[in-house]
């Protein structure tokens, strides 16, 4: 949840920056919804008090900072302060989380978290005084939205790790919800594809295929659902994956849907 919830919220920045208003509604609404989830943890004292209120502070913050930005209400000293912060926060904790994962496979350690930092501090430092090229703040900037998109897609990794070491966690979720985030998240496919957007794109194909549509393969091989729940899943999934390849080469034009991907991926 809190990988999610730091995803949605860096990735809220980097819609909002954009003015992609569709995307911006939908992290917004992912922010919120996770936040609910870590409250009800919160209530039920799965969640240190002192953290889930310095986790409301940073939310309630992003929440009012991006909408701000996207009315174009807020200081632009201020809107760089809140990406440092996003930058910084982004790079320490994804690799730390990875590490996480994984305990107590491997040793419980704060340094990948640590080491992380270091980097990162320095590199918004040296983006801000002038010491790099001038593709350096571009590279910086690049980062973070591709940070954020990575803690986006590192929580299905979470979950079906978590699934694979305590297959009954699989009863407790919801068939419907992992079927409306693989809808939500497949809903951005289309549009992401058109602005040949790779890091959206991306992030949002691998929620859909990973989380959503993952979890519901966990779900039948763990005879949680029905086949016929799956087939419905599985066939809509590469309808509508399909349709949107087919639609996006027909918009532009094209003989065949490859040379959208080959422009999303390397430009045209």
């Amino acid at each position: 949840m809190f990988t999610a919830l730091l995803g949605n919220l860096s990735l809220l920045s980097y819609f909002a920056k954009k003015r992609e208003t569709e995307a911006v509604v939908v992290q917004t609404l992912g922010v919120i919804s996770t936040f609910v989830v870590i409250s009800q943890l919160a209530i039920g004292e799965a969640m240190p008090l002192p953290q889930y209120v310095a986790t409301s502070v940073v939310v309630a913050a992003g929440l009012i900072l991006n909408f701000l930005n996207y009315y174009g209400m807020l200081n632009s000293t201020i809107w760089q302060f809140w990406e440092d912060f996003i930058t910084v926060g982004g790079l320490s904790v994804l690799p730390q989380i990875m590490w996480s994962t994984f305990v107590p496979y491997i040793p419980n350690s704060i340094l990948p978290g640590s080491i992380a930092f270091v980097v990162a501090v320095a590199s918004v430092t040296l983006s801000h005084s002038g010491k790099l090229s001038e593709k350096g703040p571009k590279f910086i900037g690049a980062i973070s939205g591709w940070t954020a998109t990575l803690l986006f897609m590192w929580m299905p990794v979470s979950q079906m790790w978590t699934n694979f070491l305590n297959p009954d966690n699989i009863k407790g979720l919801s068939a419907i919800s992992m079927l409306l985030a693989m809808l939500g998240n497949g809903l951005l496919i289309p549009r992401a594809l058109f602005i040949r957007d790779l890091m959206w794109f991306t992030g949002s194909l691998w929620a859909t295929l990973f989380y959503g549509y993952g979890n519901i393969v966990c779900m039948y091989l763990l005879k949680t659902i029905s086949l016929e729940f799956f087939l419905a899943a599985t066939v809509g999934l590469i309808a509508w994956i399909g349709m949107a390849l087919w639609r996006d080469a027909a918009v532009y034009r094209y003989n065949s849907p490859l040379r959208s991907l080959k422009e999303l991926v390397f430009g045209s």
